[in-house]
């Protein structure tokens, strides 16, 4: 353990060698100035945390855990991405367990920007491998809290042909009425997602729930078998 920390030190050092306090400025007001950063831009960042990614790529679970939770307490926002990557790339060998750091990584410092990746690139990836975990995810889009609700709504963002339509439409409908920007905008963007995959079954769910679904869920949901029928239409004429 004490290496580990050693390297997320040693990628500190090479973080602040490299923060741009005007870059992170703009960055924080981006984030409604919720959150501090160092200034560093992705590829800059994806660069920088390269050899401590390799270095942990066979590290066991135990030790993400404790790696991920040391990169979430640190002030600026960019070892919370670091932590996003570290964990999205070892998803698919994480066990349930694991679902117990995603949601307190969750509901704390919550924003768009972590909480969808958790939710799509990690909590989605570990209950496709373990079916029984959609347990968790009805308790989630039961919670008060928003971000865990939005959680359970787009993690079967990957799923594609694997999608549990009937969990899928099910939360929809449960949200519904919730007057959350952001639960708005998950639910469309879980259905748009899945139109992908099934489009017929995604618009026959927004016509038979027109009058339950809000106008932002609807457009979100419709966006992309709209933009095919568009593309289609300039296409044949």
């Amino acid at each position: 353990m004490a290496m580990n920390y050693e390297l997320v030190e040693e990628l500190r050092t090479q973080f602040e060698a490299h923060a741009d306090p005007s870059a992170a400025a703009a960055m924080s007001r981006y984030m409604r100035n919720q959150f501090l950063f160092l200034g560093i831009a992705s590829p800059l960042r994806r660069s920088l945390e390269r050899e401590l990614l390799a270095k942990l790529r066979r590290a066991d679970e135990p030790e993400l855990t404790v790696v991920a939770r040391y990169l979430w307490e640190l002030p600026e926002r960019e070892y919370q991405y670091t932590a996003l990557a570290l964990l999205g790339r070892a998803a698919k060998r994480l066990s349930p367990a694991s679902l117990e750091l995603c949601h307190d990584l969750i509901v704390l410092k919550s924003w768009w920007d972590t909480v969808d990746a958790l939710a799509a690139q990690v909590v989605g990836i570990i209950v496709l491998g373990h079916p029984e975990e959609v347990a968790r995810m009805d308790l989630w889009i039961e919670s008060p809290h928003l971000w865990l609700r939005r959680s359970a709504l787009i993690h079967q963002l990957k799923f594609k042909e694997r999608t549990d339509t009937d969990r899928l439409f099910h939360y929809c409908l449960l949200m519904a009425s919730d007057k959350d920007f952001f639960i708005r905008k998950a639910i469309g963007w879980a259905l748009r997602q899945y139109s992908w995959t099934d489009p017929t079954a995604v618009r026959e769910f927004v016509v038979a729930n027109g009058a339950l679904l809000s106008p932002l869920s609807k457009r979100e949901a419709l966006l992309a078998i709209n933009g095919r029928r568009m593309r289609s239409q300039s296409q044949s004429e």
